[in-house]
């Protein structure tokens, strides 16, 4: 499965979407941005697209469109709490490299659409 979630990351995903009253997925992708070149984006699906792929995970599902999936194909998405920060954190087999301040990254060339 290309896109999984922890136990911890479906459950907040599920909390969220209760609370929030509407939709049915976390839906994840990238932007290009920072210094390493690419960022993730994260927001919650109230519909899927034509160009989107859906994962489930934990009884939980994620959308991926089909421009980021190969950049995220086989990542893991975890959801942490360090003291007051929560946030959602991918395991990304295809990164290359990080920037210093750790919200941008580089992809694998075998990565690269």
């Amino acid at each position: 499965m290309p896109i999984t979630l922890t136990e911890n990351a479906a459950k907040h995903v599920r909390q969220q979407l209760a609370k929030r009253g509407k939709g049915f997925a976390l839906r994840v992708g990238i932007k290009k941005s920072g210094c390493s070149g690419f960022a993730y984006t994260f927001d919650y699906a109230d519909e899927i697209n034509s160009n989107d792929q859906l994962f489930e995970s934990h009884e939980t599902k994620v959308v991926v469109d089909t421009n980021s999936l190969p950049y995220l194909d086989g990542s893991q998405i975890d959801f942490t709490k360090e003291g007051l920060n929560h946030s959602f954190k991918f395991i990304n087999p295809n990164i290359d490299n990080t920037c210093g301040c750790g919200d941008s990254f580089s992809v694998k060339e075998s990565a690269k659409i």
